[in-house]
């Protein structure tokens, strides 16, 4: 039983060797096409008639000067200013609403029992004018 054990672990390292080796060899497969690639595409490009000429590359987009980043940097500086008065606005604003809420409340409670009252003296008028005489005679 032992042996068989051993005989399985010498199979799978055997397996684990000749993956290595695959992977290696297709490495080195894809490395050489691309190395054919590229020298086919530098004969071609080599080929190129001297009247047609190739459009000049820009300098690289990464490539930006002190002064750009500084303006940049300016930029977001300003932004984020901008931003936090932007919050501080909203936060005045919201005070003034949490005022006016306290304000208010007591002011529709007022309201809505000076309607209760009119009401009541409303019923009150029209029960005593009703049979045609008027009030207070």
């Amino acid at each position: 039983m032992g042996g068989e054990r051993e005989q399985g672990k010498r199979d799978d390292l055997g397996s684990e060797a000749s993956s290595a080796g695959l992977v290696g060899r297709s490495i080195e497969e894809f490395v050489h096409q691309l190395r054919s690639f590229t020298d086919r595409a530098r004969s071609v490009a080599g080929a190129v008639p001297s009247r047609l000429s190739l459009p000049a590359l820009p300098s690289p987009p990464g490539a930006l000067s002190a002064a750009q980043l500084r303006a940049v940097a300016q930029t977001v500086a300003a932004q984020r200013r901008s931003i936090a008065a932007m919050a501080a606005q909203l936060e005045a604003f919201d005070q003034q609403l949490a005022v006016f809420e306290r304000i208010i409340d007591p002011l529709v409670e007022w309201s809505s029992t000076w309607a209760r009252l009119e009401e009541a003296v409303g019923d009150f008028v029209r029960r005593d004018g009703a049979d045609g005489t008027p009030p207070g005679n």
